[in-house]
């Protein structure tokens, strides 16, 4: 049998979506870091073998997926076997990645969440998960993407759902196009004071057409602001479920 991309079940914080919607939701990661020629102030990877993290030269807040491939091995194992079979697939070229991707899908889905580690590592790429929208437009595939450069150049189907991530390379792109954008923030009164919503269960990225923010998450760097900020927030958390 020939080999199939795998894909993952969505985690707490898109549960709580999927409950109210009544929704099915399925993701797709790749190597974070590894596949992200975008990234800049989250630039994080886990390497494939040790899962020792390294940070980029300009990371403020390292990125969770990151986190999360150093912690299991597994998922590290998952994002190199997806990251292989696709690059393979692209050199027969774009319809080929397209037939493998709608060849691996899940049976039952309403929504894709693609890259919730990883980004488009390549023009062709993008254009084959571009391709795989248009064959299947009862979907919804949906992604935060620092690529800029790469979906300037297309007009994406309606169900292929773009939000960029500020923080990128190529953030002069996003007014420019006039992109729905995501921006990380320290705090909720961060958030308040930029006018921005925070969107806790992906919501917004999925079904939004405004600018939103994300509040810091997942493990960060020791003696960071980052670090200090995410203590701060959990530290509120924490006094809320006491009281």
């Amino acid at each position: 049998m020939k080999d199939l991309l795998k894909f993952g079940e969505p985690n707490a914080k898109l549960k709580k979506m999927l409950k109210e919607l009544k929704l099915k939701l399925k993701t797709f990661t790749l190597p974070a870091g590894h596949t992200c020629p975008a990234a800049n102030e989250c630039l994080s990877r886990a390497d494939k073998i040790t899962g020792k993290i390294k940070d980029g030269p300009n990371t403020l807040f390292r990125c969770f997926a990151a986190s999360a491939e150093a912690t299991y091995p597994s998922l590290r194992k998952m994002v190199w076997h997806n990251l292989g079979l696709l690059k393979d697939s692209l050199v027969d070229g774009v319809d080929a990645c397209a037939d493998l991707i709608c060849a691996s899908l899940p049976d039952k889905f309403d929504i894709m969440r693609v890259h919730v580690g990883g980004d488009y590592f390549s023009k062709k790429y993008l254009q084959a998960w571009i391709e795989v929208a248009k064959r299947n437009p009862e979907k919804i595939f949906y992604s935060y993407s620092k690529s800029l450069h790469f979906f300037k150049e297309f007009a994406l189907p309606e169900n292929l759902v773009l939000t960029a991530s500020r923080g990128g390379k190529h953030d002069d792109m996003i007014e420019l196009h006039g992109w729905k954008e995501a921006l990380v923030v320290y705090s909720e009164q961060e958030a308040i004071d930029k006018g921005l919503e925070i969107d806790h269960d992906d919501t917004h990225a999925a079904f939004g057409k405004e600018n939103f923010a994300l509040l810091i998450h997942g493990t960060q760097p020791a003696g960071s602001a980052a670090s200090k900020a995410l203590q701060v927030i959990k530290k509120k958390r924490k006094e809320v479920l006491i009281h």
